[in-house]
């Protein structure tokens, strides 16, 4: 009965890290975070421009200042 609090937290960590092995290939061992090539700052600049809250000319300008290439 000593070793029983033991063996109960082994499995517990075993069934939590087995949980987390099946998530990560169930998504095929990509990152599911988004990817860091694009700030949120250009993702929220092209977000304004595409629903036409900026024209072209503020979006060129923004994109510059943000030092990106379009």
């Amino acid at each position: 009965m000593g070793w029983g609090w033991l063996f109960l937290a082994l499995l517990i960590v075993g069934v939590v890290l087995l949980v987390l092995a099946l998530v990560r290939g169930a998504s095929g061992g990509r990152d599911v975070q988004r990817p860091t090539d694009r700030s949120r700052a250009r993702e929220i600049l092209d977000e304004r421009y595409a629903r036409g809250e900026i024209d072209t000319t503020e979006y060129e300008d923004r994109v510059q200042r943000l030092g990106e290439r379009q």
